[in-house]
């Protein structure tokens, strides 16, 4: 069996779904907008945690539809506040 084979059965698949122009509402198709408070890049943050904690905090923010980021960030800005 040849890759052009299952080539040409994906391009027809994309082509009837592009002809359809339909997608999930769940399937995102652009980035949403950045706002200004967002422009500032992004960078990570280590934290080294039991692997107990983390199972048992990961359960609960899905559980709660919260991320662990926004927590995390909610913490640290009650603690230590914003810059000026």
């Amino acid at each position: 069996m040849s890759n052009g084979k299952y080539g040409d059965l994906i391009k027809q698949a994309r082509k009837q779904e592009d002809q359809k122009g339909d997608r999930p509402d769940d399937q995102k198709t652009s980035k949403p907008e950045i706002t200004s408070e967002e422009a500032e890049p992004e960078v990570n943050l280590c934290v080294k945690v039991p692997i107990s904690l983390r199972r048992h905090w990961s359960a609960e923010a899905k559980r709660t539809g919260v991320t662990m980021t926004s927590v995390i960030i909610e913490a640290l800005t009650a603690r230590f506040g914003e810059p000026d």
